[in-house]
This record gives structure tokens, C-alpha cells and sequence, in this order.
């Protein structure tokens, strides 16, 4: 990355935040708001219909200098104009990844291999919606001529938790007579219990799959489409009822699935980052096509913003390079997501394969082994409900996860005082992590209420809570696609700098190839089809005889 020879940690501006961490120290955040009386002002930013107050982090100006003269020695804004031009930042696989081309809403060309891509996009997108205004209007009906009232998408991994976090965060906006259901587990209990409920004259499936063969997926749809057959269904009603997007259309074909049905995935588009894409149709389905369009014109828009801005008021870069100073230069090697929107309670989970997939690598671009922490654990979950439980970990624990506090101005659903009261939580838990409590704050609250001398000296350091922890604030207006689409955007952005930074593919997933390659063969032994050669190791041994000896013997 044109670093002048140098490993990251070797690099001079490295070691300026090495040395500039280490005179914070023993700094409290406390000391830098008393200092500065404009310190939310000088550490707020807003773009796309977010705000972002990073006011409560270990941070000075001058750090956030030292970080920006990272990210511009390590060619984040070439980096970044790489992606948007379709060079080939995916290094390892030698390819674009170009989700922002499938909700641009400009003019601009965006060439693959010589071609430009747009039109194919702009075709999609209009295939979908005739598709949803087909469904929506009750012009496709099921079999029995009855029209649609459940639509069941079948995917995993990124198939699956990124548009069923756009779902879940746009219920206000779902068509009345359509329900949306998501399954993924290859635990037959997943989709025993959805199709349970649900009648096959009136249900649509859509099957999510790059390759057609993902095994968690296709045995999901096998189910489905016996379970379809087996009420009512027949074969040349298989067209009627089953919609696939994947990159490979013949297999979809050789199901049953009509060809017009089919919708095209991308080798330019990872799973991960394809919500934007025809792997959004449960989503258009639910909200309708207008709504979908508004999403990606929210995510556009923070593009833009990601694109142009300098990256002083730069939303994505302030927050990976804030992650980049906690994970490399304090030791934190966890993350926490914390939306305060009940709609917004999926948006972990899907960020959560986001980053690490993108960003837990052990080796650079090159191939070489890092010598530095890459991507952290992301965890997380609905905002109100964690203070109940592991806030107490984020409070008073010895170890350090930096969060992010999501939470919109206005609620979908005013209900007395709720919002106020959820919004008062969510501020109270930033600025109790910021400032903590003293023991003489500990001390002085217990002998206020009236407690003995031996119970103060007791429970005071039971009391006292460190503070000093780093958290971000995200605010909105309301969660409405726009939003969504820029918040969604804003972290996708986030983790492709930070994997700019640590030199690593944010792209691709080898990591997960092992597993399924292992799988397999595991399968095999199982199911007792194979016993070709021995398993290389006794504890894998020992499992799967148990399976088996349970299996055979009918338990």
C-alpha cells in the first residue's frame, strides 16, 4: 500500500500514537469535558441524516490528528476512490466490490472487465419492481388463485441477516397483507416452526443463493418444496410459488423454478454486502418498491458523503479510525452495538458478520502475517434491555469494549412517555460510562442515605464505577428507509477503512471454507456412507460414533 517498505507498526505515524497514547494514560474524560466547555461541538459530525457525537472517547484534538495522518499514509482516500472506480479491492479473489454501483444514483458508468455495469443494475432493479407491484397488486396469485400473504426467503449468512435486519427496521412501512419470514438454520426446527404456520396456497418462497448449492439453503428448500408438494402443490406449480436470486440460473431451472423468476447475483457484489440488491426482494415486498428505492437512495447518500467529504467531518473514517485507536493502541478487542429502536434490534447480528467476516484476517493483501490486532468481536443487542444485563460488564468490568449508541429523536410509535424515558437511558449510560463514580462520590451518596458507618466502609468500593469508557452516540430523525440505508452504509464504509488501514481483504472469506470442506466428509461418516481412512482426531472420532451408535440403535 505504497507505505515505503514499512510494516504498519513500523511506520513514524504509528509510533506517534503509540507515544501519544501512552501521555493519555492517565487522563479521565472527566478532566477533558472540564477543560474544554465546547467539547460535543468540536467532536460532533452530521451527514446523510445522521449525527454523530464522539465527544465521549479518549481522545484529544490532537489525537484525532495523529489518527487522520494515519489513514492518509496508509492512502485511505486513494483506497477509497479505488472502490468507487471497481479496481479490484478484493485482492485475493481479483475483484471489484461494487455494492455501492447497485444504489448509485447518478449517470456515472461503472466499468467491470471493460464493461459498464449500470444498466444491468437499473434492469434489475426495474424487474423488481414489476415483480413487487405483480405481487403486491395481486396480479401473481398462488395455485388456488388466492393472493399472497406470507413470503418466505430461504439464504444464510448474508442472504439472510442483512435483509432481515431491513425488515425487522422498516415494520412500520410493511405492506398490511403481506408477512415476511426468514430461514436460515439448518436445524429442521427453523423451518418446521415457519412452515407450521403458514398456508401453502398462499405463500411465496424466495431461495437466496450465490451458487444454488449452498447446503444450509438448498436442504431448507428441498423442504419447502416437498412440504409445498405434499399440500396441495403440484410440480407445474412450482413456478407459481418459488422465485430465486442467484448467480446460477440453470440449477434454479433444473428445480422447477421459471426462468422469468429468476433474479441475477453478482461475483462484484459479496454476500455480505448484496442487500441492495435482488437479495433485498423480501424486503420490496414487505415495504414496497418506492420504500426500497428510498433505502438505497439513504445509502447513496452516505456514499457520497464517504466519497467526497474530507475525512476531518468524514463519518465512516472518525469511526474506524476511533476503532483502530482502541483495538491497536488500548487494547480492546470487542466492539458493542447498542441500538436503542426495538425496529433496530437485528442491526447487531447483521454487523456482526459485516466486520468479522470482513476484517478477522491474520495475513496483509501480500499474504504476509500481521503483527497487530485486526478486527474485533462485535456483540451487542437492544439497547434498554442489556442495561438489565451486561452493562454491568461495560461498567465495571476489567475489559474494554468501546460502543456504539443508536438511537433515533423520534419514535414510529408514541406511547406515552416512552420515548423520553428510553431516550434518558440511553443518554444516562454514556455519560455514566464517561464520568463513573468516585469513592468519595461512593461514600458521600451512601452516608446521604442514612447508612452506618460499617456499611459505608463496606459497600463504598463496591460502588465505584472506573468511567473513563469510550462511546460513540448515533442519532436520526426516525428510522426510515432513508436512515436505514445511510446507517447500514456508514458501517459498511467503517469497515472497509479500518480493513484499508490493517492492509487485510475486507472482501473475501476463506476462513470459512475449512469448515465446510470438513463438513462434508463428516456428513458422510454420519450418515454412515463412508469409512474411507481414519478421522484425524480421537475427540471427532468419538462424536460421530456416538451419533452414529444413538442413530442405529433408533434413540
Amino acid at each position: 500500500m505504497a507505505k515505503a517498505g514499512k510494516r504498519l507498526t513500523q511506520l513514524d505515524e504509528w509510533q506517534a500514537l503509540v507515544d501519544h497514547q501512552s501521555g493519555l494514560q492517565h487522563t479521565h474524560m472527566r478532566e477533558l469535558f472540564t477543560k474544554d466547555p465546547q467539547r460535543f461541538r468540536h467532536f460532533f459530525s452530521e451527514a446523510a441524516g445522521l449525527s454523530l457525537d464522539y465527544s465521549k472517547n479518549l481522545i484529544t484534538q490532537e489525537s484525532m490528528t495523529l489518527l487522520m495522518d494515519l489513514a492518509r499514509r496508509c492512502r485511505v482516500p486513494e483506497r477509497i476512490e479505488a472502490m468507487f472506480q471497481g479496481e479490484a479491492v478484493n485482492t485475493s479473489e481479483q475483484r471489484p466490490a461494487l455494492h455501492v454501483a447497485l444504489r448509485s444514483q447518478s449517470d456515472e458508468a461503472v466499468q467491470v472487465d471493460g464493461r459498464d455495469i449500470m444498466p444491468e443494475v437499473r434492469d434489475t432493479l426495474a424487474r423488481m419492481e414489476e415483480f413487487v407491484w405483480r405481487v403486491r397488486s395481486t396480479q401473481w396469485r398462488g395455485f388456488s388463485n388466492k393472493p399472497f400473504t406470507d413470503v418466505v426467503s430461504i439464504g444464510i449468512g448474508g442472504s439472510f441477516l442483512g435483509p432481515k435486519l431491513v425488515s425487522a427496521a422498516l415494520k412500520p412501512y410493511w405492506h398490511g397483507q403481506i408477512n415476511c419470514h426468514y430461514v436460515a438454520n439448518i436445524d429442521g426446527s427453523h423451518i418446521t416452526e415457519v412452515l407450521r404456520h403458514i398456508n401453502p396456497e398462499t405463500t411465496l418462497f424466495l431461495i437466496q443463493s450465490k451458487s444454488f448449492h449452498t447446503q444450509e439453503t438448498l436442504e431448507n428448500t428441498k423442504v419447502a418444496r416437498e412440504w409445498f408438494l405434499h399440500n396441495g402443490g403440484s410440480e407445474d406449480q412450482i413456478g407459481k410459488h418459488f422465485v430465486a436470486v442467484t448467480a446460477k440460473p440453470q440449477a434454479a431451472i433444473d428445480f422447477g423454478i421459471a426462468e422469468q423468476n429468476i433474479f441475477p447475483m453478482w461475483d462484484w457484489v459479496g454476500g455480505r454486502y448484496s442487500l441492495w440488491s435482488a437479495i433485498g426482494l423480501p424486503t420490496a415486498l414487505t415495504i414496497g418498491m418506492e420504500n426500497f428505492r428510498a433505502l438505497l437512495a439513504g445509502a447513496y447518500a452516505m456514499d457520497r458523503h464517504f466519497r467526497e467529504a474530507p475525512l476531518e467531518q468524514n463519518l465512516p473514517v472518525i469511526l474506524a479510525l476511533l476503532g483502530v485507536w482502541y483495538n491497536n493502541f488500548w487494547g480492546a478487542d470487542a466492539h458493542a452495538i447498542l441500538p436503542y429502536d426495538h425496529y433496530l434490534r437485528g442491526l447487531p447480528a447483521h454487523l456482526q458478520q459485516l466486520d468479522m467476516e470482513s476484517n478477522g484476517k491474520c495475513v496483509t493483501n501480500a499474504g504476509d502475517p500481521v503483527d497487530y490486532q485486526t478486527g474485533p468481536i462485535i456483540w451487542g443487542g437492544a439497547g434498554a434491555n442489556g442495561q438489565h444485563a451486561y452493562h454491568q460488564l461495560l461498567h465495571q468490568g476489567t475489559c474494554l469494549s468501546p460502543a456504539d449508541f443508536i438511537i433515533p429523536l423520534r419514535t414510529h410509535n408514541p406511547v406515552a412517555n416512552h420515548h423520553a424515558i428510553l431516550f434518558a437511558n440511553c443518554l444516562s449510560q454514556t455519560q455514566a460510562l464517561m464520568q463513573g463514580k468516585t469513592e468519595a462520590e461512593a461514600r458521600a451518596e451512601l452516608e446521604a442515605q442514612g447508612r452506618s458507618p460499617a456499611d459505608v466502609e463496606r459497600l463504598a468500593r463496591h460502588k465505584v464505577i472506573p468511567g473513563n469508557k469510550p462511546s460513540n452516540t448515533l442519532l436520526f430523525e426516525r428510522a426510515t428507509p432513508r436512515t436505514v440505508g445511510a446507517l447500514i452504509a456508514l458501517y459498511e464504509h467503517k469497515t472497509y477503512v479500518q480493513g484499508v488501514i490493517w492492509d487485510v481483504d475486507s472482501f473475501d472469506q476463506w476462513g470459512v471454507e475449512l469448515g465446510k470442506q470438513l463438513g462434508e466428509d463428516i456428513l458422510q461418516r454420519l450418515l454412515g456412507k463412508t469409512a474411507d481412512g481414519e478421522v484425524s482426531d480421537s475427540s471427532t472420532a468419538g462424536l460421530i460414533e456416538l451419533f452414529r451408535n444413538r442413530h442405529h440403535n433408533g434413540h
